[in-house]
């Protein structure tokens, strides 16, 4: 008999997950919430159809653990890749502006011709990067070890 995962079944191990239908992407979307990453962190490799953010994320995964037993908050750098991207757009992102920060609010598909689409990245501020792409393929991968948030609170949006 299988069962499903439940949440209390997990362990401290570093995030590497994939997307590749829209409810995937939704996971991948709530674990980049708030995330945020200065805008010469991204990179758009044309040759290799790929997109690729070094973004520093909220644990998500740990924060109701966290607040249980009293821990503060933590984040860890992940790559956001976005493959098999065959062009890139962005409204609201100043790329000469190397001390600009730019904060995710979610990541979502628009479809396109099957299998082909967008994928849209909602940043704060207004601004969006949207990628078109000839299948949903999308990867979140952590590559540090989490660290104590710096202002060790949750982000607020204000009610």
């Amino acid at each position: 008999m299988t069962e499903d995962a439940r949440f209390e079944d997990a362990r401290e191990a570093p995030l590497n997950l994939g997307a590749f239908d829209e409810e995937d992407l939704g996971v991948l979307s709530a674990l980049v919430q708030d995330a945020v990453l200065p805008v010469t962190e991204i990179r758009w490799q044309p040759a290799q159809r790929r997109l690729g953010l070094l973004v520093n994320r909220v644990r998500w995964e740990d924060v109701e653990a966290a607040v249980r037993r009293g821990r503060p908050v933590e984040r860890v750098q992940s790559l956001l890749v976005v493959d098999t991207a065959l062009r890139i757009a962005s409204q609201g992102v100043d790329r000469s502006d190397k001390d600009l920060v730019l904060s995710i609010l979610s990541v979502s598909f628009e479809p396109g011709e099957a299998p082909g689409g967008f994928v849209v990245l909602t940043l704060a501020g207004d601004g969006a990067i949207r990628a078109e792409v000839e299948a949903l393929d999308v990867s979140l991968r952590d590559v540090t070890r989490p660290y104590l948030a710096p202002s060790g609170k949750l982000p607020d949006h204000g009610a």
